[in-house]
């Protein structure tokens, strides 16, 4: 098998806009346009931008979750997984087809407090996947969940309790024992900490890092605070308005940044220095193009203070900059 665990071609996705009296397609949002990268086994790729950027969009469709929940939802491309049946495109895979890869790719929800059923014990929401997916039979099931829940800080004996019951990180516990009920090979982490305390952040990201070694887990973490994604990657991308303007190793991407936006994005993370002036923040001008209407060329054109009349006509190609580190831009020298 090869060492590449996810393999993302040129992935789009286009979300239609409905309207008029009949109700017809008047407009799209082009809310991932043209995204591609590799994920290795037992590595962590952070994705990282602003609200809007698609980062979000792109774990949802390699979940393979878009079409069930978005009628009409156009997407391309190729989302490539070794699964444990051999390679397979999950882009276009039909709910029956999906469900033999399901157990291979699991995803851990941004907001624990509506990810997880209100109706059902912490028994049945990570016992589910197990009914689903494997042939444990109830006592088999019972003892996989009670050392889930204390693999992951909780006392097995909650699993008779309800989601109102815990606390926000106690319910991302949950999602992330429901998550590894499957055995999966790939995780998708859609912002899994930025809903929670900054001291909770903290136990949450610690604990996932201790799951990664011990179940041998592959990470696509999602989150907007590039702090965060850099305590946990092995690499960075950055993404604006659909597209991936940057990416490299973790270390690259954070003390070194190349594209004009990268730069921005961590010229702005606050430092605990009482004695910084912010001469140093980079303060992009206007304001974030919408997805239905993007600049011609680069995106990020419109904001970008070394914009040149050429970023106008094509979408610029990835140039590598640094060994491993790549940027969209080739002006990244000036």
């Amino acid at each position: 098998m090869s060492s590449e665990l996810l393999k993302v071609e040129d992935l789009k996705v286009y979300f239609p806009i409905y309207g008029g009296v009949l109700r017809h397609k008047v407009a799209e949002v082009k809310a991932v346009d043209g995204v591609s990268f590799t994920l290795k086994k037992g590595e962590t790729l952070g994705l990282v931008g602003e609200s809007g950027s698609g980062k979000t969009t792109v774990g949802r469709a390699i979940v393979n979750l878009l079409r069930e929940t978005t009628p009409g939802v156009h997407l391309d491309g190729k989302i490539l997984l070794e699964s444990r049946h051999g390679q397979v495109d999950l882009n276009g895979l039909s709910r029956k087809a999906m469900r033999p890869h399901r157990p291979d790719v699991q995803i851990i929800f941004q907001d624990p407090f509506s990810s997880l059923n209100p109706r059902m014990t912490v028994q049945q929401i990570v016992a589910g996947p197990m009914r689903l997916h494997s042939k444990m039979n109830k006592d088999e099931q019972n003892a996989e969940v009670a050392r889930l829940l204390d693999r992951v800080g909780l006392q097995p004996s909650y699993a008779a309790r309800y989601p109102h019951e815990f606390s926000g990180g106690q319910r991302q516990r949950i999602g992330i024992a429901r998550a590894l009920a499957t055995q999966p090979r790939l995780i998708i982490a859609d912002e899994p900490v930025s809903a929670l305390d900054v001291s909770v952040q903290a136990q949450v990201i610690n604990l996932m890092v201790e799951l990664q070694e011990e179940f041998d887990l592959t990470y696509l973490f999602i989150a907007h605070d590039i702090g965060v994604v850099y305590h946990i990657s092995s690499r960075i991308a950055v993404m604006y308005l659909g597209n991936i303007v940057e990416i490299g190793s973790a270390e690259q991407i954070y003390t070194k940044p190349k594209h004009p936006y990268s730069k921005a994005l961590l010229s702005a993370v606050p430092l605990p220095d009482p004695h910084r002036t912010g001469k140093n923040r980079t303060i992009l001008e206007g304001d974030v193009p919408s997805p239905m209407a993007k600049p011609s060329g680069c995106g990020f054109r419109t904001r970008c203070p070394i914009a040149r009349p050429s970023c106008a006509e094509a979408v610029p190609t990835f140039v590598e900059v640094d060994d491993g580190q790549f940027a969209a831009c080739p002006f990244t020298a000036e």
